[in-house]
């Protein structure tokens, strides 16, 4: 499969299995896919890539960004835009890493794929970005435990075992 930036997707139960990380959003909602992930390439490890949550629950997460905004002055760990013709907020806060082998498939309507509009996976990716860099300065706005994923998949990459 062909993975894109700005594409969304399904992860395996698999991969949820293997991480066991109880802020990870959950796979499957009353038996559907949920929720959708959108996927950003990793600028450093040609094998990861990073999922972004979909939520639907925007009105839920505008509080929360106005909050943010009152005590931060920015909130850029969620952000929302359109998704499938609706408003959608996309969970940096929730992003994880992710290698190929546990993308399950593209999201689709009507058997066709739902991408997302190049303006807003731009703003996606640099937020990201922007997240890490405080991640990696010791400033951690993520709520999984992405070093402990991180280290997982690296590991497997290597054709190391992966341990609970």
């Amino acid at each position: 499969m062909e993975i894109k930036t700005g594409d969304s997707y399904h992860i395996k139960d698999e991969f949820f299995e293997m991480i066991q990380d109880k802020h990870l959003m959950s796979n499957k909602e009353n038996g559907n896919y949920r929720p959708h992930f959108l996927a950003v390439h990793d600028r450093k490890n040609t094998e990861l890539y990073w999922m972004i949550p979909i939520s639907s629950q925007v009105e839920k997460y505008k509080a929360i960004i106005e909050n943010k905004i009152k005590k931060y002055g920015k909130c850029n760990t969620i952000i929302i835009g359109r998704f499938a013709g609706k408003d959608n907020a996309f969970l940096i806060q929730n992003a994880f890493p992710i290698i190929e082998k546990y993308f399950d498939h593209i999201h689709t309507i009507e058997n066709k794929p739902v991408v997302i509009h190049n303006k807003l996976a731009n703003s996606l990716s640099i937020n990201l970005r922007e997240v890490l860099a405080m991640h990696n300065r010791g400033i951690s706005l993520f709520f999984t435990d992405i070093d402990y994923i991180l280290e997982k998949l690296e590991n497997e990459l290597k054709g190391g075992h992966i341990t609970k």
